[in-house]
């Protein structure tokens, strides 16, 4: 058994896991750490997560990072600050449709990576060897999506909380439907079902399949049902809790709650 801990590369950002070997890390420590794009310096959210898993595909925790390794590592920020200053100078000169949002060294500095926002493709090359004879080293410029913005942006919710996929979501959720939102019976305001990225909330995926399935039993406002008082006409629904109140002639209003598959299971009682 081997620790585990989370490690985030920016501020508010998404974290991701690491193999401790087995090193003394606290909450706070800024470590050196072994990625795709080579060795990284992050700050370690949670510490000695105990994890029973195969490690064998975790990327390892190479060390704590040293006061020299946090130098080198402030000198990369500053410098990548620089570079993307330049490379929209750059993009300006070449007449390039680009929105260069943000730039970043590998710790050893041997590669320089760009990401940038267009509604088209882009032919970077001249751009690409123009930087690279300032800044001698690997140069990639990586084309994003909104939604990829938001991820790499980061920031909070309509919910309080960090975008979800700036937090946990390692991969967007396949497609997101104004259905999804008609189906939960949500007001079709762009506030309030948009995300920061400015598409359909990812979320509205979570409980969707519940709504669905839960609508299947209930009747839709207006249709006309059956009740022990006799024939009315549906005026509210809840989803949910499978709920759903008749306006019934000389009778009044009646609750109606269908049985549940949780109510139908005795293991629980």
């Amino acid at each position: 058994m081997k620790n585990v801990v989370a490690v985030s590369f920016k501020e508010n950002g998404k974290y991701y896991f690491f193999n401790g070997n087995n090193l003394k890390i606290k909450d706070g420590d800024f470590v050196v750490v072994t990625t795709e794009r080579g060795l990284q310096v992050g700050k370690v959210i949670i510490s000695n997560i105990i994890n029973k898993e195969e490690l064998s595909n975790m990327k390892d925790v190479v060390r704590i990072a040293t006061p020299k390794d946090l130098k080198i590592h402030e000198s990369n920020l500053k410098n990548a600050e620089e570079a993307l200053n330049t490379a929209r100078k750059i993009a300006q000169k070449l007449k390039l449709n680009m929105n260069l949002i943000e730039a970043s060294f590998t710790f050893e500095r041997n590669q320089l990576i760009f990401f940038f926002l267009s509604d088209q493709r882009v032919d970077f090359r001249d751009m690409a060897k123009e930087l690279a004879s300032i800044y001698k080293t690997r140069i990639e410029l990586r084309q994003i999506g909104v939604r990829d913005k938001a991820r790499e942006v980061s920031g909070i919710g309509q919910c309080g909380r960090v975008l979800c996929c700036a937090s946990y979501m390692k991969n967007f959720v396949d497609s997101v439907s104004i259905n999804m939102a008609k189906n939960q019976s949500l007001a079709l305001n762009p506030s309030k079902i948009n995300g920061q990225c400015g598409r359909l909330l990812c979320c509205l995926t979570y409980e969707d399949e519940v709504y669905s399935e839960n609508r299947k039993e209930m009747p839709i406002l207006g249709e006309k049902v059956e009740t022990e008082k006799g024939t009315g006409t549906v005026v509210s629904i809840d989803i949910l809790k499978k709920i759903y109140v008749v306006d019934v002639p000389n009778e009044g209003r009646i609750e109606v709650t269908l049985k549940s598959k949780c109510d139908e299971c005795e293991k629980c009682n």
